[in-house]
């Protein structure tokens, strides 16, 4: 007995060592905690019995559940859907293979007569029971999303809620169920509708991608290349568009739409600061009229998003962080340079009279704070 308690005591030793390497891990999600938790107590039970067959069935079955923590299922609203189709790193992120599962739960009639870009249909047993689409690792996904034809609350028991109550066995990330489902979506987003089943990685590296939407069917921000696509521009309803830009590209743009060309470089030296106001103001005013504005800049990630944030402070006074926040869901990628950072926060003291926001510690926020 009292050489089996060394053993065990000996034994014990893994488990405290893969609790502090999960404590360590300061970064790491929920749902990778749960995992990682779990399998230091597979490897603390395997070293202590032996082996994972001298574990009684129950301890086995409930650590095989644990692992399998149901997602949470919550409602993606159809402008949250829209930006993560829009998303790009030098190619449409929707050629990566673990972005996005995007499952359309519609009858199979109604899939192929249409459906939003990419979506797969999902397939029921004989029973009833949605099934998981072969040759789609779920749990790898970053971002998964079910929608039916008009499910709008998580109360609803559709066809969209069944599907994602399947998906979320399996999915690390929360499943979200589109609000709307696809009757709204597609009419809100009509160009993103399509009868096509399948693409090829070259398809989906050269989809057209849109400008992100900051507020709802008004604001728009995106790359000069983006400002120039006339079917764009028409999709989106683009009444007006500001540049910060030094290029003078869009000059001839200026019989077609409303422009407000700001020529300042991407530099920390850069004062952007004195035209926060002039733009400012220019944009409230076509938004009032309900009139959309897109602003861009050469790549859509500095000028323009500091920009639009400075304008999320003044239109819905924001704070700095707030509407760095907001930034970030539409746009994960955009960054304003640290001058632009400084001025941005000059820019909440002089809009709501008070500096509320430390501008360094935004830059390094975490997915969890940000979702």
């Amino acid at each position: 007995m009292c050489s089996t308690m060394q053993n065990l005591h000996h034994r014990q030793r893994p488990m405290s060592d893969n609790a502090e390497l999960l404590s360590n891990r300061t970064h790491t999600n929920k749902a990778e905690a749960d995992v990682l938790l779990v399998s230091a107590a597979f490897t603390w039970q395997a070293k202590l019995f032996g082996s994972l067959a001298d574990i009684s069935v129950p301890v086995q079955c409930f650590l095989v559940t644990a692992v399998r923590v149901m997602a949470k299922i919550v409602m993606c609203e159809p402008l949250e859907l829209y930006n993560i189709l829009n998303q790009c790193r030098g190619v449409p992120r929707l050629a990566e293979i673990n972005y996005l599962c995007l499952i359309d739960a519609n009858e199979a009639q109604d899939y192929y007569r249409s459906h939003i870009i990419t979506a797969k249909n999902t397939k029921m047993d004989s029973e009833g029971t949605f099934l998981l689409p072969e040759l789609v690792e779920v749990e790898s996904m970053q971002h998964v999303v079910v929608y039916d034809n008009n499910t709008s609350s998580l109360q609803e028991q559709g066809r969209a809620t069944a599907c994602a109550q399947v998906f979320a066995k399996a999915s690390l990330n929360p499943v979200k169920i589109l609000r709307g489902g696809f009757q709204r979506f597609s009419a809100q987003y009509p160009f993103l509708r399509t009868e096509k089943i399948l693409n090829t990685n070259m398809e989906l590296e050269s989809l057209k991608i849109y400008p992100v939407e900051i507020i709802a069917g008004l604001l728009y921000m995106g790359d000069e290349k983006q400002s120039m696509d006339s079917t764009l521009l028409k999709d989106l309803k683009i009444g007006a568009i500001v540049s910060i830009s030094e290029s003078h590209t869009l000059e001839f743009m200026k019989e077609i739409h409303t422009l407000l060309i700001t020529p300042v470089a991407d530099s920390v030296r850069s004062d952007l600061y004195s035209s926060f106001e002039r733009i400012c103001n220019f944009v409230s005013s076509h938004i009032n009229m309900g009139s959309r504005v897109l602003i861009v800049s050469r790549q859509g990630r500095s000028r323009a998003s500091a920009v639009t944030i400075a304008f999320l402070i003044h239109y819905l006074k924001y704070t700095l962080k707030e509407a760095w926040m907001h930034m970030l869901k539409c746009k994960p990628i955009m960054r304003p340079n640290t001058g632009f950072l400084q001025q941005l926060s000059n820019w909440e003291l002089h809009t709501l009279g008070t500096k509320m926001t430390d501008f360094v510690s935004i830059t390094f926020l975490t997915k969890e704070e940000i979702f």
